[in-house]
C-alpha cells in the first residue's frame, strides 16, 4: 500500500464521520491533486434532497469548481466505500487519474463487486483503481451505523406502557437545525419498559464525549447550536431526553416523577453506553441531576461545562427567582412553552420556539412540566437533598477535572448570584464566561461557549 493512500483515506473517513453526524450513511471522499487535497465531500442525499449527492459526486463538483474545469485528469479520488455505477460513471467522465476506495460494496459496487465499469474495454478512458485501503476501518464505520439504525427501529417500534404516552413522530418533522438521527433505549432496569430517546453523534472512540443534559421544559433540541461545534473537532456528543421530555416516553401522572428515579435512569444510561472521558454539560435540571452523577463513577468524567443551574441541597433557601417560577407554574400549569422561549429569547424564530413545544401537544403529555418545579429539593429531608449535599462535598473536596462555567446574565431564575455561589463550591472553577444577552436558556447563545469549550477541554488527563 502506498503510504499516502492510507493518509488520504483517513481524511475520507473523517468526511464519513461528518456525514454520520448529519444523519447520513457515513461515506466520505477527498480529491487529491499532486499530493494536495483540493476538495472534500460527505454523503448528503437526505440533507440536500438530492439522490445524486453521494460523497464522491459532492467532492467531484467541489474539485471541478476549484480548478475551473470539469476534467480532472491530474486528480485522484479517495472514497470510503466502493463507488456505485452513478459515481463510477461520473469519475470516468471527469477523466480521473486514479480512484482509491476502502470497503467493498457487494450490493451496488461498480468497481468489481457487482460490475466493473472501470475495466470495460469499450470505454475510451481508463481510470486506475485501488481497493480495500483501510477497508476494516471503513467497513466498521458503516457496520456500526447500520447496526444502530436497526436497533433504533426495533426500539422505536416497542409498545407504549399503559401509564404513559408517546409524542407522535409527526410533531418532530422538519425541526430547524436538528438533523441528527434518533436513538432509543428501553431496557434499562430503571426504565421498566419506558422508551428513552437520545442523540449519539461523532466517533465512538473520540478523545472526549460531551454529555449534554437539558432542563425543564427543554429537551435535547436545546443543544443544537453547540453540538456542531463539539463535533467539529472530532468529539462525540451524547444528549438524552429525560423521561417526560422531548422524544422520550411521558408518564401520564405527575406523581411518577421523582428526583432519585430520574438520577438512577441517568446513572444506568451512562453505564449502558459505557461513556468515558466525559465532559459533563449541564444547565437547569441538567445540573440539579447531572451534578450528582460524577461522584458515583468519577473515573468516567474529566470535565464540567456548567451553565445557569444549582445544587438542591435543602439546607439553603431556594433562590427568589426560582420560587417565582414555581408559583407561575402552579398558577398556569398549561403555560405556552413556545411563548416562554420567545419571550426570553427574542432572537429565536417562530419555528425554533415551536420546536420546544413539539413534544407537548396536549395536557396528557405535560405531566413532567407540572411535576418538575415541585421536585427541586427545598428542605433537608426532601427527595434528592441528601445526595445533592454529598455532591456538594464531592465538588468541593474531590473534583480533579477541568471546569468551565458560563453564565447568562439575563436569567431571573438562576442568574449571576446563584452561579457565583456555585462557582465557589466547585474546586478549581476559574472565572466564568459572562454572556450579557443570554438568559436562563443560555444554550441559545451557546456557539461561543462551545467554541471556548473545545479549546479548553483539549484532552482528558491521565487516569491513575
Amino acid at each position: 500500500m502506498v503510504m499516502n493512500d492510507a493518509v488520504f483515506m483517513a481524511l475520507a473517513l473523517a468526511q464519513g464521520r461528518v456525514a454520520l453526524a448529519a444523519g447520513e450513511v457515513p461515506v466520505g471522499a477527498v480529491v487529491v491533486r499532486h499530493g494536495e487535497v483540493i476538495a472534500v465531500g460527505s454523503n448528503a442525499p437526505i440533507g440536500r434532497h438530492d439522490p445524486s449527492a453521494h460523497a464522491e459526486i459532492v467532492a467531484l463538483r467541489a474539485a471541478a469548481l476549484a480548478l475551473g474545469n470539469y476534467r480532472l485528469e491530474e486528480c485522484e479520488l479517495f472514497v470510503t466505500l466502493e463507488p456505485c455505477a452513478m459515481c463510477a460513471g461520473a469519475m470516468l467522465h471527469a477523466r480521473l487519474k486514479r480512484v482509491v476506495f476502502g470497503a467493498p460494496d457487494p450490493k451496488t459496487g461498480a468497481a468489481g463487486s457487482v460490475l466493473d465499469l472501470f475495466s470495460n474495454p469499450q470505454l475510451n478512458h481508463h481510470t486506475q483503481v485501488q481497493g480495500r485501503v483501510l477497508a476494516d476501518q471503513c467497513s466498521a464505520l458503516l457496520q456500526d451505523f447500520f447496526k444502530q439504525k436497526r436497533e433504533a427501529i426495533r426500539v422505536s417500534n416497542s409498545p407504549v406502557r399503559d401509564d404513559a404516552v408517546r409524542t407522535p413522530d409527526a410533531q418532530f418533522e422538519q425541526l430547524p437545525d436538528y438533523p441528527w438521527p434518533a436513538h432509543y433505549l428501553s431496557n434499562l432496569s430503571a426504565l421498566a419498559g419506558l422508551r428513552m430517546h437520545y442523540l449519539d453523534v461523532g466517533p465512538r472512540d473520540a478523545a472526549l464525549t460531551y454529555l449534554c443534559l437539558h432542563g425543564n421544559p427543554a429537551w435535547s433540541y436545546l443543544y443544537r447550536k453547540m453540538i456542531p461545534v463539539f463535533l467539529s473537532t472530532g468529539n462525540r456528543v451524547v444528549a438524552p431526553d429525560l423521561i417526560g421530555f422531548g422524544k422520550s416516553d411521558k408518564p401520564k401522572k405527575e406523581a411518577f416523577h421523582h428526583f432519585t428515579w430520574h438520577r438512577q435512569v441517568l446513572l444506568e444510561f451512562v453505564e449502558r453506553l459505557d461513556l468515558k472521558n466525559i465532559v459533563l454539560v449541564v444547565q437547569d435540571w441538567g445540573g440539579l441531576l447531572g451534578l450528582t452523577l460524577p461522584m458515583a463513577d468519577a473515573h468516567r468524567y474529566c470535565g464540567l461545562l456548567v451553565m445557569n443551574t444549582a445544587l438542591g441541597t435543602g439546607d439553603t433557601p431556594l433562590p427568589a427567582g426560582f420560587l417565582a417560577w414555581r408559583e407561575m407554574c402552579a398558577q398556569n400549569p398549561e403555560y405556552d412553552v413556545a411563548r416562554l422561549f420567545a419571550r426570553s429569547n427574542p432572537q429565536m424564530s417562530a419555528l425554533e420556539c415551536a420546536a420546544y413545544a413539539a413534544p407537548f401537544p396536549d395536557r396528557g403529555h405535560r405531566a413532567a412540566l407540572r411535576a418538575f418545579p415541585t421536585m427541586v429539593p427545598e428542605f433537608e429531608n426532601a427527595d434528592g437533598a441528601a445526595v445533592s449535599r454529598q455532591a456538594r462535598d464531592f465538588w468541593q473536596e474531590h473534583w480533579s477535572g477541568q471546569t468551565l462555567m458560563a453564565i447568562g446574565l439575563q436569567d431571573p431564575v438562576l442568574g449571576l448570584p446563584v452561579m457565583r455561589d456555585l462557582q465557589h463550591l466547585i474546586r478549581g472553577c476559574p472565572e466564568p464566561m459572562l454572556l450579557e444577552q443570554a438568559g436562563h436558556f443560555v444554550q441559545e447563545h451557546g456557539a461561543p461557549i462551545a467554541q471556548a469549550a473545545v479549546k479548553y477541554f483539549v484532552s482528558p488527563p491521565a487516569v491513575p
